[in-house]
């Protein structure tokens, strides 16, 4: 993030279908409880009709950037009505002619929040989250939250808890900074999960889960302390950690986990726990990256 950068944006990328609307309206919510500005972008990653046998197709931009411009300005008003409850919130769109991945990851770095949209469930899901959401997660340089698409009118559980993984790293601790700051700001309750495993037993199973509650009670101590007004839950098992924080999510209306968590606490490992993470929740999911 550039040091001028005093109120950093939410920004989102929107290519105006129903699941990248869903993803504007959360993005415009999330600015508005952290009184930010909003970035909305349409990437025009224009089709190139060319190669052995195939003549060069003329692409008219002029068609794309009218096509893109309404689609933002039907972001716009998506997002001013979707925050208008909580507050009034500064917003700018941009149409840019560039493919939508490296767009979001080049101006990550001036944004507090980067939000993209997944589309339904299951395999179609997962395909979609290959291409784009697990990239900007691997390489945005700032925290990246990733939005099911809307399932019964809602794209999370307004009244759930907010669940975050803990394992005792750098990468962790970031994750506790974001989870406690949403939690705090949504007035919801906080559940923090670690788990150990058989695998990284080294010490009797009973002793095992003492040190692991104890490490647990003292990672979150000082955040609880900062934030006074968010219930906080614990849960310690013997569990893989992404099952784990996939089954406590369930019902949460947020889940957060690290992007690296390599040193700390055996067994919770969120570098690669964030990416199955990411393919099995059906809640909104923030990878807490910090910047680069």
């Amino acid at each position: 993030m550039s040091p001028n950068t005093i109120n950093p944006p939410v920004l989102v990328g929107t290519d105006g279908s129903a699941a990248a609307t869903d993803a504007v309206r959360w993005a415009a919510l999330d600015a508005a409880r952290h009184g930010a500005p909003l970035h909305i972008v349409h990437a025009i990653d224009a089709p190139v009709d060319y190669g052995p046998g195939l003549a060069f197709t003329h692409i008219d931009y002029d068609a794309y950037r009218k096509s893109g411009a309404a689609i933002v300005a039907a972001a716009r008003d998506a997002a001013a009505a979707a925050a208008a409850p909580i507050a009034e919130i500064d917003i700018s769109t941009f149409v840019v002619e560039a493919p939508s991945i490296p767009v979001l990851r080049d101006r990550s770095p001036d944004a507090r929040l980067l939000v993209v949209g997944t589309h339904g469930y299951g395999v179609i899901r997962r395909g979609l989250l290959g291409s784009v959401s697990t990239s900007l997660a691997r390489h945005a340089m700032c925290p990246v939250a990733v939005i099911p698409e809307a399932k019964d009118g809602a794209s999370e559980n307004a009244h759930g808890p907010v669940v975050v993984g803990v394992d005792g790293s750098a990468g962790g601790a970031h994750a506790l900074d974001v989870a406690f700051d949403e939690a705090s700001r949504r007035g919801a309750p906080l559940l923090a999960v670690l788990t150990w495993s058989e695998f990284n037993r080294y010490i009797a199973r009973t002793d095992m889960q003492k040190e692991t509650e104890t490490l647990l009670a003292e990672t979150i101590a000082g955040y609880q302390e900062k934030y006074p007004d968010v219930r906080v839950s614990r849960l310690v098992a013997e569990a893989r950690p992404a099952k784990s924080l996939l089954d406590t999510a369930e019902l949460a209306q947020l889940l957060v986990v690290g992007s690296h968590g390599h040193g700390g606490f055996p067994g919770m490992t969120l570098g690669s726990v964030s990416q199955a993470v990411l393919h099995g929740a059906h809640c909104p999911v923030i990878i807490a990256r910090s910047p680069n």
